[in-house]
């Protein structure tokens, strides 16, 4: 358990780890490229872990030399383990190496912990057999663990029935190059989180494949081909950074993180303008951005559609605002690690906080002088981005506690180790 000390003020400057998100996405696109690749600034986290871990079962080489990663890619030639490949709850991993696995040929099992049972992929599934995939869901319920009878992908046109995850359309993207035939993919309905999408396209234009997508970006051509081995700069993870830069703004307080550029690939690096919004400056100070928190925030309402991983830290922020904050078309938090847009709910109510759920929507009333919150002990629900975000109430009202810490390890592992420096 972990007891945050309320903070009056806030000065610090912050680097934050390299974006797991596009970690993840390099590290497939360097262990498909025909040669070696060096990932510089990557994430060491749990999740990164998996995925290297599985790459190397399926034939490439991941050498870890502190900030700087080596992969040996295999030209899109991949190994069939001797063993499943187990991803614990790292759901961007599972619907990843799905597709990749497909490039090869034989039997390939992909199982995770109890909460990855319970996510669905049965989309990903339907996308992958339309390019004449063998899959299938061993408990038949359109969740892992997965059973794939590989040969390849035959290409040509397939459909993705639904884009509730961008990780389905990414995962899909990432392989079709090396289909035997000119791959051609249509999503079916919304496409949520495409900004995630669309740091999938720059990387793997970056490894040297462009895809053409129509307007929408709900229909794609992807070229036949196969990645060139690089040397490859990965940014400051944003959705990491908005911690401290919410720490700025509900303590009043000035947070400098240097290593999220701007421009950024990462959608999550519109959380800043959200805090705008509600009352921050926002200044660009070198390659990054410095937060100063205002006497007092504002609510707002926003669509958080694109920008999921960073809900939970906006609606604490929310909780320390004066007004209603509503954050819209947010239902497919409910398939993160936990039901998040539940969670968030339920433990923002154990503080104190007037806070209702809809079935797609989180609605905040604010701050009420009469009642002010209060502290208690935070259930993570072994979520990260919940111990973060709370964290990050800590700061402002007495008597948090965190349960299950430890969770963070998951994408941000020394960041109580971090977070400290917010005390300095």
């Amino acid at each position: 358990m972990k007891e945050i000390i309320p903070l009056s003020t806030i000065a610090a400057t912050i680097k934050v780890p390299g974006s797991k998100s596009i970690t993840q996405r390099a590290l497939i696109a360097a262990a498909l490229a025909d040669g070696e690749s060096t990932l510089l600034g990557p994430l060491e986290s749990e999740d990164t872990r998996y995925t290297a871990a599985a790459l190397e079962q399926m034939g490439v080489t991941v050498v870890k030399d502190g900030d700087k990663w080596i992969v040996r890619g295999n030209g899109g030639r991949i190994t069939t383990p001797d063993k499943e490949i187990f991803l614990g709850n790292n759901g961007t991993a599972t619907r990843f190496l799905t597709s990749v696995a497909a490039l090869g040929t034989g039997t390939f099992q992909i199982s995770g912990d109890e909460r990855m049972a319970e996510r669905p992929i049965l989309p990903l599934m339907e996308a992958l057999r339309g390019w004449g995939v063998d899959i299938a869901s061993i408990n038949k319920n359109g969740c892992p663990p997965l059973l794939i009878k590989a040969g390849g992908l035959s290409g040509g046109k397939t459909i993705l029935p639904e884009g509730k995850s961008s990780q389905y359309l990414s995962s899909l993207l990432l392989v079709a190059p090396y289909a035997r035939q000119q791959a051609e993919l249509d999503v079916e309905g919304a496409i949520l989180s495409l900004p995630y999408v669309i740091m999938t396209l720059a990387v793997m234009e970056a490894f040297g494949i462009r895809v053409e997508a129509n307007e929408a970006l709900n229909s794609y051509s992807i070229p036949r081909g196969i990645y060139r081995a690089r040397k490859y700069a990965i940014e400051g993870d944003a959705s990491n950074a908005s911690y401290f830069y919410a720490a700025a703004a509900v303590t009043g307080g000035e947070v400098t993180v240097p290593n999220v550029p701007v421009p950024s690939l990462q959608g999550d690096a519109a959380f800043v303008a959200l805090l705008a919004r509600m009352g921050c400056q926002v200044n660009k100070k070198g390659d990054g951005l410095t937060v100063s928190g205002p006497e007092e925030l504002r609510g707002i309402t926003i669509d958080m559609g694109d920008m999921p991983d960073v809900v939970p830290t906006l609606a604490v922020v929310a909780s320390q605002a004066t007004g209603r904050t509503t954050i819209k078309n947010i239902a497919h938090l409910r398939i993160k690690e936990c039901d998040r847009l539940h969670v968030m709910a339920v433990e923002l109510a154990k503080m104190g906080a007037r806070v209702r759920e809809l079935d797609d929507t989180l609605i905040i009333e604010g701050k009420d002088p009469e009642t002010p919150m209060h502290g208690a002990e935070i259930n993570t629900y072994n979520d990260h981005r919940i111990a973060m975000s709370f964290a990050v109430a800590g700061l402002v009202v007495p008597g948090v506690k965190i349960l299950g810490e430890e969770c963070v390890a998951k994408s941000f592992p020394d960041f109580w180790e971090r977070f400290a420096l917010l005390y300095s």
